[in-house]
């Protein structure tokens, strides 16, 4: 009997109903600018990695699908409406957001497409800013803040 090989990286939605694993690293991490991609992920821009269907499995529940266009469909969690992936309908690989890793920070984009809808002000991210979640609330609104999101782990 052959045992299922350990999983590189998993992850889910928000709220946990649909998990996936990859049996191997992704081919590559992209961003995607495009306003297909804005408006699926109601973000500034979508970051995928690149995977085989071979390499890829949903290990809790399934998700459902939008057919975005006529070559595409874009899975999300119908309970908690997370974006999942983007899949070539007839192509051999799904293209997972890389937000919903367990590990996002093992997943890191090498290029970018759609560049023609780069919103302008995304270039200067790194440099606005920032505060971390703690000094934003402050620890006596963090004391009370009950989290309903799935743990990055299974």
């Amino acid at each position: 009997m052959t045992e299922a090989p350990k999983p590189v990286l998993t992850g889910g939605c928000q709220c946990g109903a649909v998990r996936y694993a990859l049996s191997k690293a992704p081919n590559r991490v992209n961003i995607c600018h495009c306003r297909m991609c804005q408006k699926a992920t109601g973000a500034p821009f979508a970051s995928y990695a690149d995977i085989e269907h071979e390499n890829f499995a949903w290990t809790r529940g399934k998700p459902a699908s939008f057919k975005s266009s006529s070559i595409a469909e874009r899975d999300f969690c119908a309970a908690c409406g997370t974006p999942l992936s983007f899949r070539n309908v007839s192509g051999p690989r799904i293209e997972i957001l890389t937000g919903t890793f367990d590990r996002p920070d093992r997943v890191i984009p090498t290029r970018q497409f759609g560049a023609e809808s780069r919103l302008g002000w995304v270039v200067g991210i790194a440099n606005l800013p920032s505060v971390t979640t703690m000094q934003n609330y402050g620890p006596e609104k963090m004391a009370t803040i009950v989290s309903h999101q799935h743990p990055d782990h299974d």
